[in-house]
């Protein structure tokens, strides 16, 4: 069984709906870089404050923050048993240098790949509410991940498995899938 898993898929796809389903039912530490970005800018932290323009623009917070603030996630107790990583790494950058970080054990096994048309994601991240989900901002980082994390995909082609999952369909229907793909 995985117990080092990605999941990828553009904004809007259901990536932190479904990580946070499959961490609990396989007991997985749930990494989402999303979540952790948002909790430190509502904080006021450093990190948040160095990221929030970024974010708000719909950009990809540079490479060498990501990497510190997932690596240091990452070397926390209950990731040691096994994580999934949730909207991270975006940029080929990012998954050479996680790979190539990755010590003790820890190693990338299967990337879970959530696929669903444009006009559903934009429906979907227009009806999350966030204050950061506009349509402009959205179909902007519908652009930046076609061009900056789609890549991500080729570059660690052969080097893991990967199953890619129908995201549309009920939030059950789709756990459904992803449990079928991690057993297979």
């Amino acid at each position: 069984m995985a117990r080092n898993i990605l999941i990828m898929g553009p904004p809007g796809s259901g990536k932190g709906t479904q990580a946070a389903r499959i961490a609990e039912r396989r007991d997985l530490a749930h990494i989402s870089t999303g979540d952790m970005l948002r909790a430190a800018m509502a904080a006021g932290t450093e990190m948040g404050n160095r990221v929030k323009d970024i974010v708000d623009r719909g950009d990809l917070v540079p490479d060498d923050l990501m990497l510190e603030l997932v690596l240091d996630r990452l070397a926390q107790p209950d990731a040691v048993g096994g994580f999934l990583l949730d909207g991270f790494p975006r940029t080929v950058a990012q998954a050479e240098a996680l790979v190539a970080a990755l010590t003790g054990g820890q190693i990338l096994e299967r990337i879970i790949l959530l696929e669903v048309p444009d006009e559903v994601l934009v429906k979907r991240a227009l009806a999350r509410g966030r204050v950061d989900d506009t349509e402009d901002t959205i179909r902007h980082r519908l652009r930046v991940y076609l061009d900056s994390t789609r890549p991500v995909l080729q570059a660690l082609e052969g080097k893991l498995d990967r199953a890619d999952i129908d995201g549309v369909g009920t939030i059950d229907e789709i756990t459904a899938r992803i449990e079928q793909a991690l057993d297979a």
